[in-house]
């Protein structure tokens, strides 16, 4: 593992949130999952509008401690078939804080949102 993807992993999953580069930096939570960001948009979710329709994405994670800038880096944006990565789905449902109806969250992302994988390229 090189030092940018170990400092990658490490402030992904020391941190919740990051910032993507959509039509301007946009906050969003997500989970660390086998060598990739996981995010959810839509249906009540976090809205990171047009994230589905770009093949990579500007992501920047910043210290959990103290807001400092970690990394920078540049992604490749994949949208997951939430029934084939369910694992993924049930690691980013995982880091789902105050959901109205956890028991029932990956049908309802199932059924109206958009699950990503962003896949930092190094």
């Amino acid at each position: 593992m090189s030092d940018t993807s170990a400092v990658i992993e490490e402030g992904a999953k020391k941190s919740g949130v990051l910032w993507v580069g959509l039509d301007r930096p946009r906050l969003a939570w997500h989970a660390w999952h086998d060598g990739a960001i996981y995010l959810v948009t839509g249906g009540g979710e976090q809205r990171l509008p047009g994230l589905d329709q770009l093949g990579t994405v500007r992501v920047t994670l910043r210290s959990k401690d103290n807001g400092a800038r970690l990394a920078e880096f540049e992604a490749d944006v994949h949208v997951v078939d939430q029934a084939a990565e369910a694992e993924a789905v049930a690691a980013l449902a995982k880091e789902r804080l105050n959901a109205p109806d956890s028991e029932h969250l990956t049908g309802r992302w199932a059924r109206e949102s958009t699950v990503l994988r962003l896949t930092p390229r190094l």
